[in-house]
């Protein structure tokens, strides 16, 4: 039997597992048994699941399908960046990427196949969106990173980014479950607080997050501190102005009080000057925030390069002067296909 034509066992909270195990004649203490295994153990198979009888493992086998996340290829940077390809029970193929730094071990992870806003600079701008993610999709790509970094640096993850293919915001409901497994006592049990969601600005779902108490950390992608400039390079900010973002930015802090990262990727000749600057540490007053300045990955589709480094530099110490807490965030894996769905363009060809 096709693994489609199967219930998906990780679609089922444990309240609707365990209605199904009622209906199966079994009692619903299994149920918990088996969403241990899936969540808190991350079994790829109910052959793992060894304090089950060997019927009922056979009984769920034949019923339910556990839509595991393969790791199709990998590349490894000279910076011992890991990127890869992997490959989903459908055979889409998304990218995730482990970042080892010093004081940090980094997941950065998928949300959605491709992408629909066409952002000018990103590979996965240029590919079409096919679906979005299922939250044990996004789940998959932590565990197979976390044990990416225990194999190769025997350390284990210490932070999630959601910056990898897609648009969180626009696949709301499978991130926040994500997330919600991801930190459970009965998941995987890491701390909001290590978790950043990177949105290319999505204002009423910004004002979701705060209604909805997000408690993890919240990242724009800025790139332009004025609306004629970021048009021309993210068409999203038509429909969700600067004026705009600055509202649910702010309704967002009032719910929530956890400050936001602006990402201001520093593109030559284009929003590299002292007066972009100025525009951004104006932008910057209206909540607690910090600014990471980011060197571009250069990609085949796209003209954009990256500023010099003296550039970066005075644009970096004029936020300073004004008082914005700034970093600038070195470029990793360089030699390895590095800017995002650059390995899913590939491992699809």
């Amino acid at each position: 039997m096709l693994a489609t034509k199967k219930i998906d066992i990780r679609a089922l909270d444990l309240p609707q597992l365990q209605q199904h195990f009622v209906a199966m004649k079994e009692p619903s203490y299994r149920a918990k048994q088996v969403y241990q295994w899936l969540w808190e153990k991350s079994a790829r198979s109910f052959e793992e699941m060894s304090n089950l009888s060997k019927d009922l493992r056979v009984k769920l086998d034949e019923q339910y399908a556990i839509n595991v996340v393969e790791v199709n290829n990998s590349q490894f940077s000279n910076d011992h960046t890991i990127k890869n390809a992997f490959r989903l029970y459908d055979g889409n193929i998304v990218e995730g990427v482990l970042i080892p730094l010093e004081d940090r071990m980094t997941a950065c992870v998928s949300s959605q196949v491709g992408c629909s806003l066409t952002c000018k600079f990103c590979a996965t701008g240029y590919m079409d969106r096919k679906r979005n993610l299922n939250a044990d999709e996004i789940y998959d790509q932590v565990v197979l990173i976390d044990q990416q970094a225990k194999q190769n640096y025997k350390v284990p993850l210490t932070n999630i980014v959601y910056m990898g293919m897609g648009e969180p915001l626009l696949n709301y409901a499978n991130v926040m479950k994500s997330i919600e497994r991801i930190t459970a006592p009965d998941g995987l049990n890491m701390s909001y607080k290590r978790i950043t969601v990177s949105t290319a600005g999505i204002a009423k779902m910004i004002k979701k997050l705060g209604d909805d108490g997000a408690k993890f950390n919240l990242a724009l992608s800025l790139h332009a501190a004025n609306d004629k400039k970021r048009n021309e390079i993210m068409p999203i900010n038509e429909a969700n102005s600067l004026k705009s973002l600055e509202e649910s930015l702010k309704y967002y802090f009032s719910k929530t009080k956890n400050p936001v990262t602006y990402e201001y990727i520093v593109f030559h000749n284009f929003n590299d000057e002292i007066e972009d600057a100025v525009e951004l540490a104006r932008f910057c007053k209206h909540i607690p925030c910090k600014v990471n300045l980011i060197e571009y990955n250069p990609i085949q589709f796209a003209d954009f390069t990256n500023a010099d480094g003296d550039k970066i530099d005075a644009f970096s110490n004029y936020l300073k002067s004004q008082g914005v807490n700034t970093n600038i965030r070195r470029s990793r894996g360089k030699d390895i296909d590095a800017a995002c769905g650059q390995l899913a363009v590939k491992s699809e060809n």
